[in-house]
């Protein structure tokens, strides 16, 4: 009895057919607890993601979507160890019923926020057995919903856990082909070919981007990276500035990760041996042409002037972008980034670190503050080491982000709330209505 009352008063906060009652999981996160007007208050965070989790299991489709918008938002906005230590299993498990086909009727807006949540469930417990046991759970029935809805979300949860949880390379590599097949299919006798949105492919580029900046020793053959290569400066030539900044960022990458030295040094082993010709040597020219085809694209792009219609903004993100490999082509040095989080500096030296923060950031949206400054396997990532800033009593000192996050009148919870008094108050004076009808016919 008692669980079913939890249940139905979960399903009566979350239960709205109103979008703005949630907010979006990319955008910045919304407070999640009542807060008093004093600065020393309570927070009933683990609770309302009880009640989060309880509507998960809600028949209507729009309270399980309110309801995973309210999870994201409070492990975007904290981190969740505690709720995360005893409902772990139930969370991920639940996430993966709104996946997985057949489970539930899950519309495309439930299968985002699922996805998003298993991402974000990944980064709040770092390398641990929990996060493994994500990986090894959600990597199946992602690559499937992945076949099915080339879901841009899922994608980018596939990254996220298999950086946090994947073991070893071939791991990994598994992981990048399952992202290629999204916008390079294996097309069958009754598969038709669909041309990938830009949107599609720059999301592609940029998670296979992100797991290549983790990958130590290179595996794949020649003829693998030939095509990549080619495929990328191909992208080079297209339309979309999205789609040329995040091919251009891959192709650098994949030169500062040694992919022609590797063959460079194959070709040269190749030729002490046999005096002669060989696949090797083929490779590392073919390759090397390739690169200089990527300069000369590079050179254009970082003087493009721009067309009507042209974001000015957008025009200057791809200069920059393609001057910084212009120079790391000619001098060998990667753009350095310095970014402030709080009072501290976060610093990048290599396309690797400078990925890998883009995508998180990107992932995160504005829980990324937050995270670089609580999450310790974000610390190791980067190697990050924020000063601490707490009260003299020792209590943690809330920031100008976290007050509106958490007093704000336009929270999911406090949204929620209103609804369920709106609907309680709306029952009550149903009942007195009702009793006194009752009355008048009595006289």
């Amino acid at each position: 009895m008692g669980k079913r009352n939890s249940r139905t008063k979960a399903a009566a906060m979350f239960d709205s057919d109103d979008d703005s009652s949630v907010t979006s999981s990319s955008t910045a996160p919304s407070d999640l607890m009542a807060v008093s007007g004093t600065e020393d208050v309570q927070f009933d965070q683990e609770s309302v993601l009880d009640q989060a989790l309880d509507a998960l299991d809600e028949k209507r489709g729009t309270t399980r979507e309110n309801a995973f918008s309210a999870i994201i938002d409070a492990f975007k906005s904290n981190m969740q160890h505690q709720f995360v230590e005893k409902k772990f299993a139930t969370l991920l498990h639940s996430c993966l019923a709104s996946i997985k086909k057949g489970s539930k009727k899950a519309s495309s807006k439930e299968i985002t926020l699922a996805s998003h949540a298993i991402g974000c469930l990944a980064l709040t417990v770092g390398c641990s057995d929990n996060a493994r046991e994500i990986f090894e759970e959600s990597v199946t029935p992602l690559d499937e919903s992945l076949a099915r809805s080339k879901n841009i979300s899922l994608m980018d949860c596939l990254a996220i856990i298999t950086f946090v949880g994947g073991n070893d390379q071939e791991e990994t590599e598994r992981s990048m082909d399952i992202m290629w097949r999204v916008i390079h299919p294996k097309l069958g006798s009754n598969v038709v070919a669909v041309k990938p949105s830009a949107q599609l492919i720059t999301a592609v580029v940029s998670a296979w981007s992100f797991l290549l900046s983790t990958v130590g020793n290179l595996k794949l053959n020649s003829k693998h990276w030939q095509s990549s290569i080619a495929y990328l400066s191909g992208l080079l030539d297209k339309e979309d500035r999205s789609v040329r900044i995040a091919a251009g960022e891959a192709l650098a990458l994949i030169f500062e990760i040694g992919v022609i030295d590797k063959f460079s040094t194959e070709a040269k082993n190749a030729s002490d041996a046999t005096q002669e010709e060989s696949k090797p040597q083929e490779s590392y020219i073919f390759l090397q042409g390739l690169k200089g085809k990527v300069i000369n694209q590079c050179k254009n792009l970082s003087v493009e002037a721009g067309g009507k219609g042209s974001a000015k903004k957008d025009l200057n993100s791809q200069r920059n972008l393609f001057r910084d490999i212009l120079d790391f082509f000619e001098d060998g040095y990667a753009p350095e980034i310095s970014m402030k989080i709080g009072g501290d500096s976060l610093q990048t030296s290599s396309w690797s670190q400078m990925i890998q923060l883009n995508f998180i950031k990107h992932f995160l949206g504005g829980g990324f503050i937050k995270h670089m400054q609580d999450n310790d396997f974000l610390h190791d990532v980067f190697g990050f080491s924020p000063k601490k800033k707490y009260l003299n009593n020792g209590e943690h000192r809330m920031s100008g982000g976290e007050k509106r996050m958490f007093k704000s009148p336009n929270s999911v919870l406090n949204k929620a709330r209103t609804q369920l008094l709106n609907k309680q108050r709306l029952q009550s004076e149903g009942r007195n209505f009702g009793h006194y009808s009752v009355n008048m016919d009595e006289t």
